[in-house]
Protein backbone atom coordinates (compact mmCIF):
# COMPACT_ATOMS: atom_id res chain seq x y z
CA UNK A 1 0.00 0.00 0.00
CA UNK A 2 2.83 2.31 -0.04
CA UNK A 3 2.40 5.53 -2.15
CA UNK A 4 4.94 7.58 -4.51
CA UNK A 5 4.62 10.70 -6.42
CA UNK A 6 4.20 10.75 -10.50
CA UNK A 7 7.45 11.98 -12.01
CA UNK A 8 5.43 12.53 -15.20
CA UNK A 9 2.59 14.39 -13.31
CA UNK A 10 1.05 17.27 -15.26
CA UNK A 11 0.39 19.92 -12.47
CA UNK A 12 -3.25 20.57 -11.68
CA UNK A 13 -4.80 24.23 -10.51
CA UNK A 14 -6.70 21.99 -7.68
CA UNK A 15 -3.80 21.19 -6.06
CA UNK A 16 -2.93 23.95 -3.93
CA UNK A 17 -6.55 23.50 -3.14
CA UNK A 18 -6.62 20.08 -2.23
CA UNK A 19 -3.12 20.96 0.29
CA UNK A 20 -5.06 23.90 1.71
CA UNK A 21 -8.25 22.07 2.92
CA UNK A 22 -6.13 19.04 4.11
CA UNK A 23 -4.31 21.44 6.09
CA UNK A 24 -7.64 22.68 7.35
CA UNK A 25 -10.15 19.26 7.26
CA UNK A 26 -9.35 15.94 8.61
CA UNK A 27 -10.36 14.70 4.85
CA UNK A 28 -11.26 15.79 1.73
CA UNK A 29 -13.52 13.84 -0.89
CA UNK A 30 -12.93 14.14 -4.17
CA UNK A 31 -15.10 13.49 -6.82
CA UNK A 32 -14.89 14.50 -10.66
CA UNK A 33 -15.61 12.11 -13.59
CA UNK A 34 -13.67 9.01 -14.73
CA UNK A 35 -10.52 9.66 -15.78
CA UNK A 36 -9.97 13.49 -15.30
CA UNK A 37 -7.13 12.82 -12.84
CA UNK A 38 -8.53 12.12 -9.16
CA UNK A 39 -6.25 9.40 -8.18
CA UNK A 40 -3.46 10.56 -9.57
CA UNK A 41 -3.86 14.30 -8.05
CA UNK A 42 -4.32 12.77 -4.81
CA UNK A 43 -1.49 10.56 -4.86
CA UNK A 44 0.51 13.64 -4.94
CA UNK A 45 -0.13 14.43 -1.54
CA UNK A 46 -0.70 10.71 0.07
CA UNK A 47 1.22 8.41 1.09
CA UNK A 48 -0.90 5.19 1.41
CA UNK A 49 -2.91 3.94 -0.92
CA UNK A 50 -6.00 1.82 -0.82
CA UNK A 51 -7.32 0.86 -4.17
CA UNK A 52 -10.62 -0.66 -4.37
CA UNK A 53 -10.77 -0.88 -8.45
CA UNK A 54 -8.06 -2.98 -8.16
CA UNK A 55 -10.11 -6.35 -7.89
CA UNK A 56 -8.18 -8.45 -6.23
CA UNK A 57 -7.67 -5.29 -3.28
CA UNK A 58 -11.11 -4.79 -3.07
CA UNK A 59 -11.92 -8.67 -2.59
CA UNK A 60 -9.53 -7.92 0.72
CA UNK A 61 -10.37 -4.90 1.61
CA UNK A 62 -14.30 -5.95 1.42
CA UNK A 63 -14.12 -8.71 3.82
CA UNK A 64 -11.80 -6.67 6.67
CA UNK A 65 -14.55 -4.20 6.10
CA UNK A 66 -16.94 -6.86 7.00
CA UNK A 67 -15.28 -6.87 10.28
CA UNK A 68 -13.52 -3.58 11.15
CA UNK A 69 -13.89 -0.98 8.36
CA UNK A 70 -11.43 0.93 10.19
CA UNK A 71 -8.60 -1.45 9.55
CA UNK A 72 -8.72 -0.73 6.09
CA UNK A 73 -7.46 2.99 6.64
CA UNK A 74 -4.33 2.04 8.59
CA UNK A 75 -1.21 3.12 7.12
CA UNK A 76 0.85 6.18 7.53
CA UNK A 77 -1.01 9.51 6.54
CA UNK A 78 -2.60 10.66 4.35
CA UNK A 79 -4.09 7.65 3.25
CA UNK A 80 -5.89 7.54 -0.41
CA UNK A 81 -9.20 5.57 -0.87
CA UNK A 82 -9.78 5.43 -4.37
CA UNK A 83 -13.01 4.51 -5.66
CA UNK A 84 -14.64 4.49 -1.79
CA UNK A 85 -17.96 4.37 -2.99
CA UNK A 86 -17.33 0.73 -3.05
CA UNK A 87 -17.07 0.40 0.52
CA UNK A 88 -18.84 3.14 1.91
CA UNK A 89 -18.79 2.33 5.69
CA UNK A 90 -15.48 3.65 5.00
CA UNK A 91 -16.67 6.73 5.36
CA UNK A 92 -17.82 6.96 8.45
CA UNK A 93 -15.12 4.84 9.95
CA UNK A 94 -12.57 7.51 8.39
CA UNK A 95 -15.27 10.45 9.93
CA UNK A 96 -14.85 8.61 13.32
CA UNK A 97 -11.08 8.01 12.92
CA UNK A 98 -10.81 12.07 12.65
CA UNK A 99 -13.15 12.68 15.49
CA UNK A 100 -10.80 10.40 17.65
CA UNK A 101 -6.95 11.42 16.46
CA UNK A 102 -8.27 15.47 15.98
CA UNK A 103 -5.62 15.97 13.40
CA UNK A 104 -5.83 17.20 9.93
CA UNK A 105 -4.95 15.64 7.21
CA UNK A 106 -6.09 12.19 7.33
CA UNK A 107 -7.53 10.99 4.46
CA UNK A 108 -8.23 11.61 0.57
CA UNK A 109 -10.98 9.77 -0.73
CA UNK A 110 -11.94 9.81 -4.67
CA UNK A 111 -14.55 8.70 -6.55
CA UNK A 112 -16.14 8.92 -9.74
CA UNK A 113 -19.66 8.69 -8.54
CA UNK A 114 -21.85 10.46 -6.50
CA UNK A 115 -22.94 8.61 -2.76
CA UNK A 116 -26.19 10.21 -1.72
CA UNK A 117 -25.79 11.75 2.10
CA UNK A 118 -28.88 9.18 3.32
CA UNK A 119 -26.89 6.29 2.64
CA UNK A 120 -24.11 7.40 4.88
CA UNK A 121 -24.80 7.57 8.73
CA UNK A 122 -22.93 11.16 9.27
CA UNK A 123 -22.08 13.73 5.93
CA UNK A 124 -19.17 14.63 7.35
CA UNK A 125 -19.53 18.47 7.96
CA UNK A 126 -17.21 20.07 9.63
CA UNK A 127 -14.63 16.86 9.15
CA UNK A 128 -14.11 15.91 5.50
CA UNK A 129 -14.24 18.28 3.03
CA UNK A 130 -15.96 17.83 -0.57
CA UNK A 131 -13.90 19.03 -3.37
CA UNK A 132 -15.24 18.70 -7.34
CA UNK A 133 -12.83 17.73 -10.08
CA UNK A 134 -13.29 18.48 -13.44
CA UNK A 135 -11.14 17.82 -16.67
CA UNK A 136 -8.32 19.86 -17.57
CA UNK A 137 -8.74 23.83 -18.55
CA UNK A 138 -6.32 25.31 -21.42
CA UNK A 139 -4.12 26.59 -19.29
CA UNK A 140 -3.73 23.14 -17.23
CA UNK A 141 -3.08 21.76 -20.76
CA UNK A 142 -0.54 24.22 -21.60
CA UNK A 143 -2.47 25.55 -24.79
CA UNK A 144 -3.02 28.87 -23.10
CA UNK A 145 -1.15 32.01 -22.62
CA UNK A 146 -1.89 32.87 -19.38
CA UNK A 147 -1.59 36.56 -20.40
CA UNK A 148 -5.09 37.61 -18.73
CA UNK A 149 -5.46 36.50 -14.78
CA UNK A 150 -9.05 35.88 -13.58
CA UNK A 151 -7.72 36.64 -10.11
CA UNK A 152 -6.18 39.92 -10.78
CA UNK A 153 -9.32 41.12 -12.65
CA UNK A 154 -11.46 40.71 -9.39
CA UNK A 155 -7.99 42.74 -7.78
CA UNK A 156 -8.92 45.52 -10.16
CA UNK A 157 -6.51 45.16 -13.00
CA UNK A 158 -8.09 47.77 -15.80
CA UNK A 159 -6.68 46.74 -19.14
CA UNK A 160 -5.50 43.76 -20.06
CA UNK A 161 -3.51 42.96 -23.90
CA UNK A 162 -2.80 39.74 -25.24
CA UNK A 163 -2.62 37.52 -28.52
CA UNK A 164 -3.88 33.60 -28.58
CA UNK A 165 -1.58 31.07 -30.24
CA UNK A 166 -4.31 29.64 -32.07
CA UNK A 167 -7.36 30.64 -34.20
CA UNK A 168 -11.16 29.60 -34.75
CA UNK A 169 -10.10 26.19 -36.26
CA UNK A 170 -7.56 25.76 -33.56
CA UNK A 171 -9.99 26.61 -31.19
CA UNK A 172 -12.32 23.72 -32.93
CA UNK A 173 -9.49 21.20 -32.84
CA UNK A 174 -8.96 21.62 -28.73
CA UNK A 175 -12.76 21.62 -28.15
CA UNK A 176 -13.33 17.70 -29.58
CA UNK A 177 -9.79 16.70 -27.85
CA UNK A 178 -11.23 17.29 -25.13
CA UNK A 179 -9.30 18.03 -21.39
CA UNK A 180 -8.25 14.90 -20.00
CA UNK A 181 -4.96 14.20 -18.96
CA UNK A 182 -3.58 10.99 -20.98
CA UNK A 183 -4.76 12.70 -24.26
CA UNK A 184 -1.72 15.96 -23.65
CA UNK A 185 0.88 15.59 -25.84
CA UNK A 186 -1.52 13.09 -28.45
CA UNK A 187 -1.93 13.94 -32.34
CA UNK A 188 -5.39 14.79 -33.30
CA UNK A 189 -6.37 11.46 -34.60
CA UNK A 190 -5.11 9.35 -31.47
CA UNK A 191 -6.99 11.67 -29.21
CA UNK A 192 -10.06 11.29 -30.94
CA UNK A 193 -10.04 7.65 -30.72
CA UNK A 194 -9.36 7.72 -26.43
CA UNK A 195 -12.46 10.36 -27.36
CA UNK A 196 -14.03 8.02 -28.41
CA UNK A 197 -13.19 4.91 -26.39
CA UNK A 198 -14.06 7.03 -23.52
CA UNK A 199 -17.84 8.05 -24.74
CA UNK A 200 -18.23 4.20 -25.62
CA UNK A 201 -17.45 2.97 -22.37
CA UNK A 202 -19.83 5.56 -20.60
CA UNK A 203 -22.80 3.85 -22.46
CA UNK A 204 -21.39 0.44 -22.51
CA UNK A 205 -20.44 -0.10 -18.51
CA UNK A 206 -20.36 2.98 -16.23
CA UNK A 207 -24.52 2.51 -15.53
CA UNK A 208 -26.30 0.84 -12.68
CA UNK A 209 -29.71 1.52 -12.69
CA UNK A 210 -31.07 -0.34 -9.94
CA UNK A 211 -32.11 -3.96 -9.75
CA UNK A 212 -30.76 -7.29 -11.67
CA UNK A 213 -34.34 -7.11 -13.50
CA UNK A 214 -33.64 -3.35 -14.65
CA UNK A 215 -30.01 -4.49 -15.48
CA UNK A 216 -30.90 -6.92 -17.52
CA UNK A 217 -33.34 -4.95 -19.47
CA UNK A 218 -30.79 -2.56 -19.85
CA UNK A 219 -28.92 -4.55 -22.36
CA UNK A 220 -31.64 -4.49 -24.70
CA UNK A 221 -33.39 -0.95 -24.15
CA UNK A 222 -30.57 1.51 -22.20
CA UNK A 223 -27.81 1.55 -24.66
CA UNK A 224 -30.23 2.85 -27.23
CA UNK A 225 -31.76 5.42 -24.62
CA UNK A 226 -28.54 6.18 -23.16
CA UNK A 227 -26.81 7.58 -26.34
CA UNK A 228 -30.02 9.44 -27.39
CA UNK A 229 -30.21 11.01 -24.03
CA UNK A 230 -26.99 12.19 -24.24
CA UNK A 231 -27.34 13.35 -27.84
CA UNK A 232 -29.98 15.32 -26.91
CA UNK A 233 -28.34 17.01 -23.27
CA UNK A 234 -25.45 17.63 -26.43
CA UNK A 235 -27.59 19.32 -28.69
CA UNK A 236 -29.17 21.27 -25.65
CA UNK A 237 -25.58 22.18 -24.38
CA UNK A 238 -25.40 25.69 -22.41
CA UNK A 239 -29.34 25.76 -22.62
CA UNK A 240 -32.20 25.28 -19.92
CA UNK A 241 -33.96 22.37 -21.58
CA UNK A 242 -36.45 20.84 -19.24
CA UNK A 243 -36.56 17.35 -18.67
CA UNK A 244 -39.96 17.07 -20.56
CA UNK A 245 -38.51 18.27 -23.67
CA UNK A 246 -35.28 16.49 -23.46
CA UNK A 247 -37.68 12.95 -23.28
CA UNK A 248 -39.43 14.82 -26.30
CA UNK A 249 -35.99 14.64 -28.12
CA UNK A 250 -35.12 11.05 -27.09
CA UNK A 251 -38.48 9.83 -28.44
CA UNK A 252 -38.02 11.49 -32.17
CA UNK A 253 -34.93 10.57 -31.60
CA UNK A 254 -35.64 6.73 -31.46
CA UNK A 255 -39.11 6.07 -31.96
CA UNK A 256 -40.12 4.91 -29.19
CA UNK A 257 -42.32 6.40 -25.73
CA UNK A 258 -40.51 7.17 -22.87
CA UNK A 259 -42.28 7.11 -19.06
CA UNK A 260 -40.88 10.77 -17.55
CA UNK A 261 -39.83 8.84 -15.05
CA UNK A 262 -37.57 7.15 -16.79
CA UNK A 263 -36.00 10.31 -18.57
CA UNK A 264 -35.42 11.45 -14.82
CA UNK A 265 -33.96 7.86 -14.00
CA UNK A 266 -30.65 8.92 -16.82
CA UNK A 267 -30.66 12.21 -15.82
CA UNK A 268 -29.83 10.74 -12.06
CA UNK A 269 -28.15 8.29 -13.56
CA UNK A 270 -25.55 10.93 -15.77
CA UNK A 271 -25.48 13.25 -12.75
CA UNK A 272 -24.48 10.52 -10.17
CA UNK A 273 -21.04 9.88 -12.02
CA UNK A 274 -20.49 13.03 -12.85
CA UNK A 275 -20.79 12.89 -16.73
CA UNK A 276 -23.23 16.30 -16.50
CA UNK A 277 -22.17 19.69 -14.61
CA UNK A 278 -25.06 21.92 -14.83
CA UNK A 279 -24.95 25.46 -14.41
CA UNK A 280 -26.86 27.00 -11.53
CA UNK A 281 -28.95 30.19 -11.42
CA UNK A 282 -27.51 33.10 -9.99
CA UNK A 283 -30.26 35.24 -7.62
CA UNK A 284 -29.00 38.67 -6.85
CA UNK A 285 -30.30 41.47 -5.12
CA UNK A 286 -32.55 43.64 -8.50
CA UNK A 287 -32.87 47.32 -8.17
CA UNK A 288 -36.25 46.59 -9.46
CA UNK A 289 -38.54 43.51 -8.78
CA UNK A 290 -37.92 40.92 -11.89
CA UNK A 291 -38.99 37.57 -11.82
CA UNK A 292 -35.33 35.63 -11.75
CA UNK A 293 -35.61 32.37 -14.03
CA UNK A 294 -33.97 29.77 -11.19
CA UNK A 295 -33.22 26.78 -13.75
CA UNK A 296 -30.18 25.17 -14.29
CA UNK A 297 -28.01 25.43 -17.40
CA UNK A 298 -27.49 21.69 -18.84
CA UNK A 299 -24.02 21.40 -19.50
CA UNK A 300 -22.05 18.10 -19.90
CA UNK A 301 -18.82 17.37 -17.85
CA UNK A 302 -16.28 18.35 -21.18
CA UNK A 303 -17.68 19.46 -24.35
CA UNK A 304 -15.61 16.89 -26.58
CA UNK A 305 -18.08 14.31 -25.13
CA UNK A 306 -21.24 16.49 -26.41
CA UNK A 307 -19.08 16.90 -29.61
CA UNK A 308 -18.70 12.99 -30.17
CA UNK A 309 -22.65 12.28 -29.54
CA UNK A 310 -22.81 14.84 -32.19
CA UNK A 311 -20.73 13.89 -34.70
CA UNK A 312 -19.42 16.96 -34.80
CA UNK A 313 -15.42 17.22 -35.77
CA UNK A 314 -13.45 20.57 -36.39
CA UNK A 315 -14.22 21.59 -39.66
CA UNK A 316 -18.11 20.62 -38.38
CA UNK A 317 -17.98 23.09 -35.71
CA UNK A 318 -16.38 25.78 -37.78
CA UNK A 319 -19.06 25.31 -40.64
CA UNK A 320 -21.68 25.13 -37.79
CA UNK A 321 -21.21 28.62 -35.84
CA UNK A 322 -24.62 27.68 -33.77
CA UNK A 323 -23.47 23.87 -32.55
CA UNK A 324 -19.67 25.70 -31.99
CA UNK A 325 -21.00 28.63 -30.27
CA UNK A 326 -22.85 26.11 -27.66
CA UNK A 327 -20.28 23.83 -27.20
CA UNK A 328 -17.85 26.61 -26.71
CA UNK A 329 -19.35 27.94 -24.06
CA UNK A 330 -19.70 24.94 -22.10
CA UNK A 331 -15.81 25.12 -22.83
CA UNK A 332 -15.50 28.60 -21.41
CA UNK A 333 -18.02 28.17 -18.15
CA UNK A 334 -15.38 24.26 -17.57
CA UNK A 335 -12.42 26.96 -17.69
CA UNK A 336 -14.31 29.59 -15.39
CA UNK A 337 -15.10 26.79 -12.85
CA UNK A 338 -11.47 25.13 -12.71
CA UNK A 339 -9.83 29.16 -12.64
CA UNK A 340 -13.06 30.34 -9.77
CA UNK A 341 -12.16 27.64 -7.66
CA UNK A 342 -8.62 28.22 -6.92
CA UNK A 343 -10.27 31.57 -5.64
CA UNK A 344 -12.59 30.07 -3.51
CA UNK A 345 -15.19 31.12 -6.44
CA UNK A 346 -18.71 29.45 -7.76
CA UNK A 347 -19.71 30.13 -11.03
CA UNK A 348 -23.69 30.57 -11.94
CA UNK A 349 -25.80 31.99 -14.79
CA UNK A 350 -28.08 34.79 -14.92
CA UNK A 351 -31.81 34.97 -16.88
CA UNK A 352 -34.76 36.80 -16.22
CA UNK A 353 -38.40 37.18 -17.43
CA UNK A 354 -37.38 39.87 -19.52
CA UNK A 355 -35.15 37.69 -21.77
CA UNK A 356 -31.72 39.29 -20.33
CA UNK A 357 -29.14 36.11 -19.99
CA UNK A 358 -25.73 36.24 -18.69
CA UNK A 359 -23.51 32.88 -19.73
CA UNK A 360 -21.32 33.05 -16.23
CA UNK A 361 -21.41 35.00 -12.90
CA UNK A 362 -18.38 34.15 -10.76
CA UNK A 363 -18.85 34.92 -7.08
CA UNK A 364 -16.06 34.61 -4.86
CA UNK A 365 -15.97 35.49 -1.11
CA UNK A 366 -16.69 38.72 0.60
CA UNK A 367 -19.55 39.48 -1.80
CA UNK A 368 -16.90 40.01 -5.14
CA UNK A 369 -18.64 39.26 -8.21
CA UNK A 370 -17.55 39.58 -12.16
CA UNK A 371 -19.99 38.81 -14.85
CA UNK A 372 -18.80 36.75 -18.45
CA UNK A 373 -20.93 36.57 -21.75
CA UNK A 374 -19.13 33.94 -24.09
CA UNK A 375 -19.18 34.79 -28.09
CA UNK A 376 -17.73 32.83 -30.70
CA UNK A 377 -15.68 35.95 -31.73
CA UNK A 378 -14.81 39.60 -30.90
CA UNK A 379 -16.94 40.48 -34.17
CA UNK A 380 -19.81 39.77 -31.55
CA UNK A 381 -17.97 41.41 -28.63
CA UNK A 382 -21.00 44.64 -28.63
CA UNK A 383 -23.53 42.33 -28.29
CA UNK A 384 -22.00 40.67 -25.07
CA UNK A 385 -20.96 43.66 -23.56
CA UNK A 386 -24.48 45.37 -24.15
CA UNK A 387 -26.15 42.00 -21.87
CA UNK A 388 -23.09 42.74 -19.13
CA UNK A 389 -24.12 46.93 -19.16
CA UNK A 390 -27.47 45.20 -18.92
CA UNK A 391 -26.91 43.05 -15.68
CA UNK A 392 -24.84 45.88 -14.22
CA UNK A 393 -27.97 48.41 -14.42
CA UNK A 394 -30.04 46.19 -12.62
CA UNK A 395 -28.10 44.71 -9.65
CA UNK A 396 -28.79 46.54 -6.67
CA UNK A 397 -25.20 48.30 -6.36
CA UNK A 398 -26.10 48.67 -2.73
CA UNK A 399 -26.37 45.21 -1.61
CA UNK A 400 -24.71 43.59 -4.04
CA UNK A 401 -21.67 46.02 -5.00
CA UNK A 402 -20.37 46.83 -8.10
CA UNK A 403 -19.41 43.99 -10.48
CA UNK A 404 -15.32 43.71 -9.83
CA UNK A 405 -15.15 42.64 -14.06
CA UNK A 406 -17.10 42.33 -16.86
CA UNK A 407 -15.83 39.96 -19.89
CA UNK A 408 -16.73 38.70 -22.89
CA UNK A 409 -14.56 35.36 -23.61
CA UNK A 410 -14.22 34.27 -27.04
CA UNK A 411 -12.50 32.02 -29.22
CA UNK A 412 -10.56 33.98 -31.16
CA UNK A 413 -8.98 37.71 -32.12
CA UNK A 414 -6.99 39.36 -29.34
CA UNK A 415 -7.28 40.24 -25.45
CA UNK A 416 -8.00 44.33 -25.24
CA UNK A 417 -10.01 46.35 -23.12
CA UNK A 418 -13.20 48.16 -24.27
CA UNK A 419 -13.87 51.96 -23.63
CA UNK A 420 -16.66 50.94 -22.08
CA UNK A 421 -14.22 49.13 -19.61
CA UNK A 422 -15.63 45.71 -20.37
CA UNK A 423 -12.99 43.20 -21.53
CA UNK A 424 -12.61 41.32 -24.47
CA UNK A 425 -10.55 38.12 -23.58
CA UNK A 426 -9.65 34.82 -25.61
CA UNK A 427 -10.06 31.80 -23.80
CA UNK A 428 -6.68 30.81 -24.86
CA UNK A 429 -5.31 33.61 -23.22
CA UNK A 430 -7.18 32.82 -19.61
CA UNK A 431 -5.63 31.48 -16.65
CA UNK A 432 -6.61 31.46 -12.44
Amino acid sequence: MGQSTDSDYIPRLIDDVLKDDLRLFGGVVITGPKWCGKTTTAEQVTRTGVYLQDKTQYNRFRKIANLDPSRVLEGETPVLVDEWQRIPELWDAARFQIDRRKTKGQFVFTGSKIINDSELEHSGAGRIKRLKMRTMSLWEMGESTGEVSLGKLFEGQDSIVGLPEYDYLGMARRLVRGGWPDTVGLDDRDCYKRVEGYCNAIVDYDFDLGTDEERTRRVTHSNRNLRSILRSLSRGSASSISVENIKRDMEGDSGVDLGINTVHRYMRALQNICLTDDLPAWTPQLRSKTAIRTSDTRHLTDPAIAAYFLDAGPEDLVHDPETFGLLFETMAVRDLRVYAQTLDGRVCHYRDKNGLEIDAVIHLPMGRWGAVEVKLNDSWADKGAENLLKLRDKVDSNTMGDPAFMAVVTADGAAYTRDDGIHVIPLSCLRN
